[in-house]
């Protein structure tokens, strides 16, 4: 299939999901059974399985996921204070970015 420059595609997901030639005449009923042997082999199509696409536009919920875990997590560690442990051994390393070659071991206080 050739599909020209500027031309916005768009795969109706909910369409494949209820395709029976994809799932078989059951394909409205909730079988979990069909993924008993794995993703691949669920359906007639190995990847007629699209759960929130592929590539840079993964689940349209994993931003909003993202930013609920990190104000949980701030949420958290407003009850606490760090110090760092007397025995850590400053020794930066470059891997990708800079970080401790032997970890940097933290004292947790609750406040």
């Amino acid at each position: 299939m050739s599909i020209p420059a500027g031309v916005d595609f768009v795969l109706p997901v909910l369409f494949l999901h209820c395709d029976p030639k994809f799932w078989g005449k059951d394909v409205e009923e909730f079988n979990p059974e069909r993924f008993s042997e794995g993703v691949v082999k669920a359906s007639k199509d190995d990847i007629a399985f699209y759960p929130f696409g592929w590539g840079p536009r993964i689940c349209p919920g994993q931003n909003f996921a993202m930013i609920e875990a990190k104000m949980a997590l701030a949420m958290l560690l407003q009850h606490f204070s760090f110090q760092l442990s007397p025995t850590y051994s400053h020794a930066p390393h470059t891997l990708i970015t800079l970080q401790p070659k032997h970890a940097a071991p933290i004292i947790l206080h609750r406040i």
